[in-house]
């Protein structure tokens, strides 16, 4: 019983001991676990910290680079206020003084002109042509600048509509064939009738300088030019049989003042919106010009061209969804003013006397006047009673800009009140801003700009008083 109870103690003993070696091996599995935890707690902890660190370096050098960003961006936008500024500035500086310019240049070409209608011996009248030549080159570069001016400033705002490509090829084809055929070369135009989405102005006097261009360094062969429909577009090729350009050239001819590359290269850039001028040496203006009314019209231009294969320039345009409207054709003009009675209103003194030289050779009657108060004293002297019958032209010529701020509409509108019948009204003017060309209309009258061509005048007159 005794050796029972014992057997039966011990194994109890050892029960107590399996189970206190299984309760101490969890107890120190959980310490082990414990320690692992608070060991990887305190090295997330520690990462975490330096993770932190991190960031926020990260964090100031990014809000460095934007508070940069932002003074850069401010300056940048200061800087273009003040280019555009320039720019603008420039642009009115430019007309201002293109105005200026043109002003003793109108007078110096009138008297040229009113020069060549007289009884010259051969000597004298080349001299004269080719002061006149002169003058037109002058003319051109003053009227270039003007424009590179505008179209850079963003101030020539295109007036899309339908434009009637065969009428416009023929009136292009008219103007330089005869130049063309003077050196020997054929120009031909081929349009389908097709009419496409442009401003006619801008669309013409672009065509205007590549024909120009294409028949001036053209020796042999000829011009062609030609439009085509291609995908609801139209492209335009003006291409020559001249010797071509260089593909190192391909991207600086269209530059301004770039004649072409090496020595004795035929092709240099041109201008000559006047086709009279076609053989007239270039001034490295006229493609810059094509450059930018292309792009103001977001006509996309390219050119193709290989030494001794000629060169093609392109201009696509939109495809007209309207047919164009037909224009007004002016009824044929005399050559001839004999008996009219013209006033001119005209501050400039050499322009007054220039213009009146040149209209008396053409037999009119002309009387001159500085200014409106001149004008209103000789009404007076007239008439007694106001009617100005001493004063009764047939039609005016006014200058826009007078003295003390004074406009030649005013004295437009003056005379016409004293007039029993409609008095046709011609203004002058060098400056071409787009609401004195407005006013002009809105008067009903026509817009003549100086320098004023001789030839163009003396049509307009005849037409005006037929």
């Amino acid at each position: 019983m005794t050796v029972q109870t014992g057997i039966a103690g011990e194994a109890s003993l050892h029960r107590r001991i399996a189970k206190l070696e299984r309760i101490n091996a969890a107890l120190m599995g959980h310490v082990e676990r414990s320690t692992d935890q608070r060991g990887g707690a305190y090295a997330l902890f520690q990462t975490a910290i330096t993770l932190e660190g991190r960031v926020r370096t990260r964090t100031e050098e990014l809000t460095g680079l934007m508070h940069r960003l932002e003074r850069s961006n401010a300056a940048l936008v200061a800087a273009k206020e003040e280019a555009e500024n320039a720019n603008r500035s420039k642009t009115r500086f430019l007309a201002a003084a293109s105005h200026d310019l043109l002003q003793p240049l109108n007078a110096a070409r009138l008297s040229v002109s009113a020069l060549r209608d007289l009884p010259l011996g051969p000597d004298a009248g080349l001299i004269a042509g080719q002061v006149e030549r002169g003058l037109q080159t002058i003319e051109d570069l003053i009227k270039t600048l003007l424009d590179i001016s505008k179209l850079d400033a963003g101030i020539v705002r295109p007036e899309l509509r339908a434009v009637s490509l065969p009428d416009l090829f023929a009136g292009l084809a008219a103007s330089f064939r005869p130049f063309a055929e003077r050196k020997g070369l054929r120009l031909v135009a081929r349009c389908p009738d097709i009419a496409a989405t442009s401003d006619g102005m801008l669309l013409r006097r672009i065509l205007q300088n590549l024909v120009s261009n294409a028949v001036r360094y053209t020796r042999r062969g000829g011009v062609v030019i030609a439009a085509r429909r291609r995908a609801g577009a139209v492209r335009i090729d003006v291409t020559d049989s001249g010797r071509g350009i260089g593909a190192d050239e391909h991207d600086l001819v269209f530059d301004e003042f770039y004649r072409g590359g090496g020595k004795g290269s035929e092709r240099e850039v041109a201008v000559a919106a006047d086709p009279a001028e076609a053989d007239g040496p270039g001034l490295g203006l006229g493609l810059s010009i094509v450059r930018r009314m292309a792009q103001a019209l977001d006509h996309p231009l390219a050119l193709a061209s290989r030494p001794g294969h000629g060169t093609r320039v392109s201009l696509t345009l939109p495809l007209s969804p309207v047919p164009a409207a037909a224009e007004p054709h002016p009824a044929p003009v005399a050559t001839r003013l004999s008996g009219a009675r013209v006033v001119i209103v005209e501050n400039d003194a050499a322009t007054a006397d220039a213009l009146t030289r040149l209209l008396r050779n053409w037999d009119a009657h002309v009387t001159t006047f500085r200014d409106g108060g001149a004008v209103a004293a000789a009404v007076r002297v007239g008439g007694a009673d106001g009617s100005g019958a001493g004063l009764r032209p047939d039609i005016l010529i006014l200058d826009y800009h007078l003295d003390d701020g004074a406009c030649g509409l005013d004295v437009a509108a003056y005379l016409r009140a004293l007039s029993d019948a409609p008095l046709p009204v011609i203004i002058t003017t060098a400056d071409r801003a787009p609401a004195i060309k407005a006013e002009v209309v809105a008067l009903g009258a026509e817009l003549v700009h100086k320098p004023i061509k001789p030839a163009q005048l003396r049509a307009l007159l005849t037409y005006m008083l037929a």
